[in-house]
């Protein structure tokens, strides 16, 4: 229901060509440009997300939307539904650092759970709450990496570190914490 009024919305916008307040931060020539590089085709679609992702660390439902109406072939709710159903996306902003943490049966039994307690606790996240209120970090368990002999492992902006503990990870965030400053 709301997709459909977002794009019966978006029509409106472009006859009247005065952006909302919320669709002004979205950077709809870029989008297109990205679109254009991949000839609005469906089969692109997952790189299209990709890029835009790219473009604001997560996919704002204004973005997904537009790619809904420009992209042969696809509506809103596809996009979304291709958004919701690879983990890969993103539908809230992600920190400037993201760290994805196996929670897979090789990590699990060799203590990613004290890892998990370990970031929770030194950077505020809670179960709910999963950025940073400055931006910085944001924190995504992940069923598997696929390092399992590297077990437990901590992945920080596609750099891997293996075999942690909790208090390696409280070092490794204390240096990022630290380049910030």
């Amino acid at each position: 229901m709301v997709l459909i009024r977002e794009k019966s919305y978006n029509r409106s916008m472009k006859e009247s060509g005065m952006p909302t307040e919320n669709q002004s931060k979205i950077n709809f020539k870029k989008i297109d440009e990205i679109m254009a590089s991949y000839d609005y085709k469906k089969a692109n679609l997952i790189a299209i997300l990709q890029k835009v992702q790219g473009l604001y660390t997560y996919l704002p439902e204004e973005a997904m939307t537009y790619i809904g109406t420009k992209v042969e072939d696809v509506s809103p709710a596809t996009v979304y539904g291709v958004a919701t159903f690879y983990a890969q996306f993103s539908l809230v902003p992600q920190g400037k650092y993201e760290i994805k943490l196996c929670d897979g049966t090789a990590c699990h039994v060799r203590g990613s759970m004290p890892l998990l307690n370990a970031v929770k606790s030194k950077l505020g996240f809670t179960d709910e709450k999963t950025t940073t209120d400055d931006g910085l970090f944001s924190l995504t368990t992940v069923s598997c990496l696929g390092a399992c002999g590297l077990a437990p492992v901590v992945v920080i902006n596609g750099k891997v570190y293996p075999q942690m503990t909790a208090d390696a990870i409280k070092i490794v965030l204390d240096t990022l914490l630290k380049e910030e400053k």
